[in-house]
């Protein structure tokens, strides 16, 4: 009379599950650098120096005050948080702003370097 043998009698720890004994096993995994270097590249950014601290100090004059006033109540009336160009376009009709001169060159671009793209 032969016994046959179960693959628990084989095993060593016949109460540990195979599963288990693999979590209790310390792999080394990838560690995630995306965290670290992210924090590296906010510290040594050149972008944070370019953000002008006084912009929201500064003194406004009528026309910009005027502007500013204007989208806020059209926004608040119209409940438009966020208002298309288009509707920027119609509050800035509305003050009177009309196009009277061919256009220009864009404040803040410089000539001298070709456009991106």
């Amino acid at each position: 009379m032969s016994q046959k043998s179960s693959p628990a009698d084989a095993a060593p720890d016949a109460g540990v599950s195979p599963a288990a004994d693999r979590r209790k096993r310390n792999i080394p995994v990838a560690i995630d650098r995306r965290r670290q270097n992210a924090a590296e590249k906010r510290r040594t950014s050149e972008r944070r120096r370019l953000i002008d601290p006084t912009t929201c100090e500064r003194d406004y004059n009528e026309d910009e005050t005027s502007f500013m006033k204007a989208m806020e109540r059209y926004k608040r009336e119209n409940r438009r948080p966020f208002p298309t160009w288009s509707e920027v376009l119609e509050v800035l009709i509305s003050l009177g702003y009309r196009k009277v001169a061919p256009e220009g060159d864009l404040p803040g671009i410089k000539r001298d370097t070709p456009p991106k793209g």
